[in-house]
């Protein structure tokens, strides 16, 4: 490690005016800022703590979206009542993340903003067409992900809650590496009542993408073996020692189709 500058915000207000002032990277759960420093893959000379901001956190049903905190820890999402009476397959992606550890520091906020290739909360936000709500504005969840590690948050900008519409069914299904439990590939399905079919793939590219080719194919017939019959090029697909491109390719169209088997 290297010498930091902690501070500890007491509000998002106080947060958003340390980061400006600082140009330091807020601190969420963790499990990714701090292992990233370690690693000497992060440098920042100034550490914003956003835990203890209690308008950061919890959990509501507002009419037809589920509304969950950015601090809201991975375990409360897979634990919640509300969230499995409102969207059940959001506590079955959580409680798939990591271990239990990861899963009591890290929170739903610090992965959306860290937006790694392989994170499972990446292609609930896309899938269900969410909104990520910020301290400045409100983003669509197809504006917010632009890249490996990139996303359209300012320096200065705070995810304060994300707001989940309600859909008619949905579900996650993901290849996890055996050492991480991320997502080799992870494919996460969703029908709602105003936008159709949606279906999202982490895991398989430098960042969360649409399959237009799935969700063309399950807008016609929403069965398994619809999702499996998509064959998907392997163009752009990420290709390391955990599995080939074309590998990859294969393994969208299986989890998709066990993912569209989950929603029955």
């Amino acid at each position: 490690m290297y010498a930091i500058e902690y501070q500890k915000a007491k509000s998002v207000a106080d947060a958003a005016a340390m980061l400006a002032k600082s140009g330091g990277r807020a601190l969420a759960g963790g499990q990714s800022l701090v292992a990233a420093m370690k690693l000497r893959l992060a440098q920042p000379g100034t550490i914003v703590d956003l835990r203890g901001i209690a308008e950061m956190t919890g959990i509501r049903r507002d009419g037809d979206r589920l509304v969950i905190g950015a601090m809201t820890r991975h375990a409360e999402v897979a634990s919640s009542a509300e969230v499995q009476r409102s969207i059940p397959a959001l506590c079955a992606l959580a409680e798939g993340i990591g271990d239990r550890q990861v899963r009591n520091m890290g929170t739903i906020g610090g992965s959306i903003a860290n937006n790694d290739p392989a994170a499972d909360w990446p292609a609930a936000v896309v899938a269900l067409n969410a909104t990520v709500v910020t301290n400045k504005r409100r983003v669509a969840a197809d504006d917010f992900f632009k890249g490996m590690y990139e996303t359209a948050l300012a320096a200065d900008e705070i995810i304060t809650e994300v707001a989940f519409p309600v859909p008619k069914k949905a579900a996650y299904a993901k290849f996890p590496n055996p050492a991480s439990r991320f997502a080799l590939v992870g494919v996460f399905v969703a029908k709602l009542a105003d936008d159709g079919v949606r279906a999202a793939v982490t895991g398989a590219a430098p960042s969360v993408f649409r399959s237009k080719e799935i969700e063309g194919a399950l807008a016609k017939s929403f069965t398994a073996d619809a999702a499996k019959a998509v064959k998907i090029g392997a163009s752009g697909l990420n290709n390391d020692l955990h599995g080939s491109a074309e590998y990859r390719a294969h393994l969208v169209g299986v989890m998709a189709s066990r993912a569209v088997a989950a929603c029955a």
